[in-house]
């Protein structure tokens, strides 16, 4: 099995029966993220909306893909359906043993804590939180704050010299660091980021990318990030498109 399995379903939109098992890699354990038969929408004056019309794919661990589309293609949805922030209409998302259509809030709101890391393309620092405070927060719920990895993160991040400061006394890119660090800093299987340079220019992304995937060599963390950047998704292994809801094509580097 390959890095990334996707298959689209274009037809037999009505199809009923069991959900999917995530398939077993050739080492025997279950794939990182499984998505099968995804369907969501979202109700309207006119009716309903269709957003994600029958999208699957499969992540080992450890990869990484780049999901790219224009505006209102679904991208967004998607990852937010991955994160347990929505609800598929119709389909499967398994992470590992964990099948997220089944689980209740507070068994999402757990997993998130513990098992995934978030980073958006607003930085959601907590201003009454210095920097060290705000890089420990969701490794400190998850139960995970190490403290050595935390100064691995700060040495590769560049942050030592600010660690006391609160957010609003740092550049953009600096706080874009800290939310990874953050992100990171619970060692997560699953890494989602919704356009996490898009806030930062030309120069500083470049930067924040590749320290980015220099961390995650580090890691045996599996990558899934929203991009509208070519470049941005050049430097990542896999590329899928997302255009109208469906699965429009995939590229493996």
């Amino acid at each position: 099995m390959g890095l990334l399995a996707v298959r689209q379903r274009a037809t037999d939109k009505n199809r009923s029966g069991p959900l999917f098992l995530a398939p077993r890699l050739s080492n025997g354990f279950f794939s990182m993220l499984e998505v099968q038969g995804v369907f969501k929408s979202y109700a309207t004056p006119q009716g309903p909306l269709p957003v994600l019309q029958g999208v699957d794919l499969c992540l080992k661990p450890g990869s990484s893909l780049a999901l790219m589309g224009e505006s209102g293609s679904g991208k967004s949805t998607l990852l937010h359906l991955i994160a347990g922030l929505d609800k598929v209409d119709r389909g499967s998302i398994r992470s590992g043993e964990h099948r997220l259509e089944q689980m209740s809030e507070g068994q999402l709101a757990n997993w998130r804590r513990t098992e995934i890391g978030l980073v958006f393309q607003q930085f959601n620092l907590i201003g009454s939180l210095r920097v060290e405070d705000n890089l420990a927060f969701q490794a400190r719920l998850a139960g995970r704050h190490d403290p050595r990895w935390q100064a691995h993160l700060v040495q590769r991040l560049g942050l030592a010299d600010v660690l006391k400061r609160y957010p609003e006394q740092l550049s953009g890119g600096q706080q874009q660091r800290v939310a990874l660090g953050r992100a990171l800093a619970s060692q997560p299987k699953l890494l989602l980021a919704d356009e996490p340079t898009g806030s930062l220019d030309e120069a500083t992304s470049a930067e924040v990318l590749k320290l980015l995937l220099e961390l995650l060599d580090d890691s045996p963390t599996t990558l899934l990030m929203v991009t509208h950047s070519p470049s941005v998704a050049a430097r990542l292994a896999e590329k899928v498109v997302l255009h109208g809801g469906r699965l429009a094509g995939v590229d493996g580097r």
